[in-house]
């Protein structure tokens, strides 16, 4: 296997996980953070011990605050949280060597804007990147369990490229040419795993997740396919896998997060607890971009107004169990 130049963009648990992955493979690493705090415990501990406990960071890979550093590589890798990206990648722009495949591992909707986060990173550097997106708690992919993710990209020599580099024997890449649908994917499970945590939260039982499950993967393949994805994307690893480990796993932050609303905590402060929580900025964003677009998202209509209108759990269930009749395999974009 080629042996690669690596930079990884962001300290914290998907990025250095990436970074303690590809080390193992022989690729040289390089990990950037404006964090200089967060470096030095990192080299004095040997892992980060908030956000990728009990991982051992090696050596091997560089540690540095100088976003310089991506200069002559062959891979950056973008794991940086949605609301920063944008200014990390202008900061990178100018560093940056036109034969350098660009990565991004962020899973969002740029506030705002309400741009993909491969748009955004489009707009700062001026080309396409690749999207690596899928069920990938960064805890497991650190220890090495296996994963299976997809690359996607409007240039299918840098995905193929990433597949090349990145795959191992447990961690393994699919391409995906729907970048659109990719985006999409992973953002919006966001917010369903936010849902999927405030319904524990609550106390409800299985047959609730599996409901809030199967109708919000009908609600994100709705979306979309209206912004130009296939339908067939959601029901692959962007799609239903990410749904399905968000939803259920204690990894996931957003769960927690909604774990803790759906048991009385005010959102603001279960997300300041929790830490970075992208699903309560993609709810948002989300809700704006369904009005924008005039599709009915019922599911993040309703966390809309938990986060946001102060509405409660119980209410917002009541108002989804009560919608009017419909048939399950309605196809129209515009009611569900």
């Amino acid at each position: 296997m080629e042996k690669a130049n690596i930079a990884v963009l962001g300290s914290g648990g998907f990025g250095l996980s990436l970074a303690v992955m590809l080390c193992s493979m022989g690729h040289n690493v390089t990990v950037w953070s404006k964090f200089t705090s967060e470096l030095d415990d990192i080299r004095r501990d040997g892992e980060n011990k908030a956000k990728l406990p009990g991982v051992k960071v090696s050596e091997d890979i560089a540690l540095t605050d100088d976003i310089s550093c991506v200069k002559g590589k062959d891979l950056v890798i973008f794991g940086i949280p949605v609301n920063f990206v944008r200014s990390v990648a202008a900061e990178a722009a100018p560093f940056l060597d036109e034969k350098t495949v660009v990565v991004n591992t962020g899973k969002g909707l740029e506030a705002g804007s309400l741009k993909f986060i491969s748009q955004v990173i489009k707009e700062e550097i001026g080309r396409a990147i690749v999207v690596l997106t899928g069920p990938s708690h960064a805890e497991e992919v650190a220890l090495g369990m296996p994963t299976t993710v997809a690359a996607a990209s409007e240039n299918s020599e840098q995905a193929d490229y990433v597949q090349s580099i990145m795959s191992n024997k447990t961690f393994r890449i699919y391409i995906n040419d729907d970048v659109v649908g990719c985006e999409i994917g992973g953002a919006l499970k966001n917010v369903i795993a936010l849902c999927a945590g405030i319904c524990d939260g609550m106390g409800c039982g299985d047959n609730t997740k599996a409901a809030l499950m199967t109708r919000g993967i009908w609600e994100i393949s709705r979306l979309g396919v209206a912004m130009g994805g296939k339908l067939e994307t959601f029901s692959g690893l962007t799609g239903i896998g990410d749904l399905i480990v968000t939803c259920t796993s204690m990894h996931s932050r957003n769960r927690r997060a909604g774990i803790l609303i759906g048991q009385g905590v005010d959102p603001e402060e279960a997300v300041r607890q929790v830490g970075t929580v992208e699903g309560y900025f993609c709810t948002k964003a989300a809700y704006e971009l369904s009005r924008k677009c005039g599709i009915c998202l019922p599911i993040t209509e309703q966390c809309y107004n938990v986060l946001y209108n102060g509405s409660s759990p119980k209410d917002a269930i009541k108002e989804l169990m009560g919608r009017p009749k419909r048939h399950e395999s309605e196809l129209s974009l515009y009611e569900i």
